[in-house]
C-alpha cells in the first residue's frame, strides 16, 4: 500500500477528526480516499468488520469502480490525514499505474476470499442447512463476469432447500 502512496503525493492532503464518517453505506460520492495516517474502521451495518491503519490504504474504490453506492460505512476512529479524490473513476482512468496497483489490491482480496470459501467447502460440503451452500457462494463468485451489477442483485440459493 505504500505504493499507492508514493503514487498520490501530488494530492492535497485532508485532516479530519475521530468519529467522521467518510463514506456512508448505500450512498454514492464518486469519491475514494487514501489513508495518509490514523485508524479507520470499515462497518458493515452495524458490524465493524476491519480497523485500517496502514498507509496507502484505499477506501470508496469498489464504488467508484462500479459506479454503485458504497458498499459499507467508513469512520475515522483517530485523526487521520488522507487524500480525498473527488470524481474517482475518472481520477483513475488518468492514472494507469495507481489503477493497476489497485486491481492488485483487489485481486489480493478476491483470492483470499475465494480460498476462504473454498476451505468453507471442504469443511462443510456434506451439510445441508446454510453451510452447505458454500459451494453455490462460490461457484456464483468465480464465474460472474461482466454482468450488469447492481447492488444486491445476486440471489443465493433459499438455505432451507
Amino acid at each position: 500500500m505504500q505504493s499507492i502512496l508514493s503514487l498520490c503525493q501530488t494530492l492535497t492532503a485532508a485532516e479530519t477528526g475521530a468519529g467522521h464518517v467518510l463514506l456512508t453505506e448505500g450512498e454514492q460520492t464518486g469519491i475514494i480516499y487514501i489513508l495518509i495516517d490514523g485508524a479507520v474502521e470499515i462497518l458493515k451495518g452495524p458490524i465493524q468488520v476491519h480497523v485500517a491503519t496502514e498507509p496507502g490504504a484505499v477506501f470508496g474504490e469498489i464504488s467508484a469502480l462500479l459506479d454503485i453506492p458504497h458498499t459499507a460505512t467508513v469512520k475515522t476512529m483517530t485523526p487521520c490525514r488522507l487524500y480525498v479524490v473527488r470524481e474517482a473513476g475518472a481520477f483513475l482512468r488518468q492514472r494507469p499505474d495507481l489503477t493497476f496497483l489497485l486491481a492488485k489490491l483487489l485481486a489480493q482480496r478476491l483470492f483470499s476470499v475465494t480460498t476462504y470459501l473454498a476451505d468453507l467447502k471442504a469443511q462443510f460440503e456434506d451439510r445441508r442447512d446454510h453451510l452447505g451452500m458454500v459451494d453455490e457462494v462460490l461457484e456464483t463468485l468465480l464465474h460472474q463476469q461482466d454482468e450488469t451489477f447492481e447492488p444486491g442483485s445476486v440471489r443465493y440459493p433459499d438455505p432451507k432447500i
